[in-house]
């Protein structure tokens, strides 16, 4: 038995690369761990479970019944913004698990326990970025098992990584979060993607699947900013044709006057809006990096709005875990 924390970084969900079902694999997320901000858990064994915060009570119980202990307190040390865009479920769900695994001297198997903690059942971004950092793409799921119903909570095994890369530490990711409405999440969130696959031109596919293959993947081996943020930027306005029904345009209000006004900016590129938003994120370097956060202030004091604004590296590794003060 031990004290254990878990600290891991939010997670950017440039899109998906396909939601038709026309084609044979649905979804197929593409994202990229960040090193800030974080999500950071401590845990230590208990004869029941003990959280002050209620979804942390929630996932420290899912937790304690996949890993068949009988107790642990878990305290919420650092949080991520809910519902904005930055995968704090993920991340939460699998901090605790792994928290509340390592407090019993356990191994914590995130990728196959995820689906018990009730994520991965879409993309897999956030399970890869947990493990190991990186930016990934994952293979989706078979169409055949995921129609426009969902199976059953827990019923499936989350997207194997198809690449992985990691970028150059001298990148960063402007991460602009507004003061606004949460993004879709839970039900809401359900009905809103059965409506986009539904509907979804199964040709958008297609054509990200040529910037996947041709322009992203070399341009993250090769580790060219530009021509990978412009990749990335093309992808999340594909996307965004899905999606404009269900949340009023390409890019979703506020995060559409946000992602106009960075776009003029021109030490930033691949500007787009992660998962529902609002964040919105750009890509620049180490040395434009106070000129970038400058120019998402303008933005934000321009839109009449206020947020938060964050130059994050990406991330190199994945969630940190420390056992009685040791790093596992």
């Amino acid at each position: 038995m031990a004290t254990a924390a878990v600290s891991a970084g939010a997670r950017l969900h440039v899109g998906f690369q396909n939601l038709s079902l026309a084609r044979r694999r649905l979804y197929g997320g593409i994202g990229v761990g960040l090193e800030e901000p974080r999500i950071t858990v401590s845990a230590e064994p208990a004869s029941d479970v003990d959280a002050d915060d209620a979804l942390v009570r929630e996932y420290a119980e899912r937790a304690v019944d996949v890993l068949d202990v009988p107790g642990v307190a878990v305290a919420l040390e650092e949080r991520l913004p809910r519902h904005v865009g930055l995968g704090s479920g993920t991340q939460l769900a699998l901090s605790v698990l792994a928290a509340t695994a390592a407090a019993h001297d356990l191994e914590p198997q995130v990728r196959e326990r995820a689906p018990a903690m009730g994520r991965g059942g879409r993309s897999g971004v956030g399970v890869a970025t947990f493990e190991d950092g990186g930016f990934v793409v994952d293979a989706g799921h078979p169409t055949n098992r995921f129609t426009t119903e969902p199976p059953a909570e827990g019923d499936w095994t989350v997207p194997p990584v198809v690449a992985r890369h990691h970028l150059p530490d001298d990148w960063r990711f402007l991460i602009v979060v507004p003061d606004a409405d949460p993004g879709r999440n839970g039900e809401n969130e359900d009905a809103s993607m059965r409506a986009v696959v539904e509907r979804a031109d199964p040709a958008v596919a297609d054509e990200i699947a040529g910037i996947v293959t041709r322009k992203l993947l070399p341009a993250a081996a090769e580790g060219r900013l530009e021509a990978f943020g412009d990749a990335v930027a093309a992808i999340g306005r594909k996307n965004g044709a899905w999606y404009a029904d269900a949340q009023g345009g390409v890019f979703r209000p506020p995060a559409g006057a946000l992602v106009e006004t960075l776009e003029g900016c021109p030490v930033l590129s691949g500007v787009g809006q992660s998962s529902w938003g609002p964040v919105v994120y750009g890509l620049t370097d180490v040395g434009h990096a106070g000129e970038a956060r400058g120019a998402a202030r303008d933005a934000l004091e321009e839109r009449g709005l206020e947020g938060e604004v964050v130059l994050a590296a990406p991330a190199a590794d994945g969630a940190e875990i420390v056992v009685d003060g040791h790093r596992a």
